[in-house]
């Protein structure tokens, strides 16, 4: 089943096309990894879905509706996005940053502190941490609570934008064995954007390579690696020293 589709979506600026009208569809529950180049149309891409960026042409859908006019909002408050340093806003608490949405909607005390329990320990993160402030968490740890408030009304399609990209390399690596198990443990559709096929190939089922604005090979890491579409995805693994997944002994 598909959550999502993109049909003949394209946005340019200035002129100058970001996305080149593309057709894509995101099935249901499960990982799919956004890959390309610096300024490829991933990220682009990712907005589109949210409705923070209205395509030019084309439309997009999610579950079964077409996004736009009225919609949008609510439709919004069944995705969970995520990005960079978690998108904290500076002067509320981690507490305040992950129940603001559920609060304006009216949710009760009682059923914010279950689900921030919950999330907390999913997320691994301290019960202490609730009361601080962004400037007073490390990075893991303002991602961490990032990714709860995507969580906290459990949408079922959650959006990352380089959701670890600005991490030291060893927090980094304990959050993507995290995420990939709230992944597996949640079932949800996921569409992640990255630059590193490593960690594409480590969360994804699907990888989508990306370039000026298109989209040039689908499929499997193993299909990248084995039969790439054309010169460029085998000069772009190259590149990332051929992406295998974590842990794979080859």
């Amino acid at each position: 089943m598909t959550l999502v589709s993109l049909d003949s979506v394209s946005k340019s600026y200035g002129g100058i096309a970001a996305l080149a009208p593309l057709t894509i569809e995101f099935p249901a529950q499960r990982v799919t990894a956004l890959i390309g180049p610096s300024g490829c149309g991933k990220s682009t891409l990712l907005r589109m879905i949210v409705g923070l960026i209205t395509p030019d042409t084309g439309s997009v859908t999610i579950g079964g509706e077409i996004l736009g006019g009225e919609n949008v909002t609510r439709l919004r408050h069944g995705i969970g996005y995520v990005i960079q340093e978690g998108g904290l806003f500076p002067h509320l608490t981690a507490r305040e940053n992950v129940t603001l949405l559920s609060r304006f909607l009216g949710k009760t005390p009682q059923w914010m502190e279950g689900r921030l329990s919950e999330l907390a320990e999913m997320a691994r993160l301290p019960g202490g941490s609730l009361g601080r402030y962004p400037r007073d968490l490390s990075g893991g740890q303002r991602q961490r609570v990032g990714i709860m408030r995507a969580l906290m009304l459990d949408p079922p399609l959650l959006l990352l934008d380089e959701p670890l990209g600005a991490l030291d390399p060893i927090t980094r690596n304990e959050l993507q064995d995290e995420l990939k198990s709230i992944f597996a443990t949640l079932g949800k559709t996921v569409v992640l954007v990255t630059h590193d096929m490593h960690e594409a190939a480590w969360f994804a089922d699907d990888i989508v390579l990306m370039r000026a604005g298109r989209i040039i090979q689908r499929g499997s890491a193993a299909d990248l690696l084995e039969r790439p579409a054309e010169p460029f995805v085998r000069d772009f693994l190259r590149a990332q020293r051929a992406g295998l997944p974590k842990g794979d002994p080859a």
